[in-house]
């Protein structure tokens, strides 16, 4: 079952929907996908799907806005459980392999869709609040003399770059591997990028 919110209750209609469609549209594209498809695949009728979400447009906007929080509220956890930015941006690296590897759809949405396609009026990805918290990290980490003083956006690339990239291969299906597997390594490079 995808988590779509995090929780581990029985899903409500609103949640066998969501659910339903992160799979089609992780397996099919947001183009591809139809609200009969929708129906089917949630075993909900199409007027439920449009009394509840008002069409597809917006079960794709309630996913990407779910999803968003949901990761966010991991890396809020994430910061005020580790105290340097080295075990901050650790952790974040392990647990976006750990989602990747629990719940690829999430991560093919993520990752993969086009959303400013579909999704005009929503923040872009990489200006949403869980990209803006990586950044906060690896700027904290400047400020404690953890990170070369250097632009921000280099430094996080520098730093999350190689994990993402190690994130698509396993999506794409070119590692066998776990992801935990390349933990290691990954973040030992990464870190070496950015550490005074």
């Amino acid at each position: 079952m995808v988590k779509i919110n995090n929780k581990q209750t029985p899903l409500n209609t609103d949640q066998q929907i969501l659910t339903a469609t992160l799979k089609l549209f992780s397996e099919k594209g947001y183009f591809n996908t139809s609200v009969r498809d929708i129906s089917r695949e949630s075993g909900v009728s199409i007027g439920s799907i449009y009394h509840h979400f008002k069409d597809k447009e917006g079960v794709a906007s309630a996913i990407y806005n779910s999803l968003l929080e949901r990761i966010n509220s991991e890396l809020s956890e994430i910061q005020s459980v580790h105290k340097t930015a080295h075990d901050r941006c650790h952790a974040v690296v392990s647990f976006l392999f750990e989602l990747t590897e629990q719940e690829p759809d999430v991560m093919e949405f993520m990752l993969y869709s086009k959303h400013r396609e579909f999704l005009p009026d929503e923040i872009p990805l990489c200006s949403s609040q869980p990209f803006e918290l990586m950044r906060e990290m690896v700027k904290s980490g400047m400020q404690s003399g953890e990170i070369e003083t250097m632009d921000v956006i280099l430094a996080s690339s520098c730093l999350y770059g190689a994990a993402l990239r190690m994130i698509t291969s396993k999506l794409d299906g070119l590692l066998e591997k776990p992801l935990y597997e390349y933990l290691d390594t990954i973040w030992k490079h990464s870190w070496k990028s950015v550490c005074i």
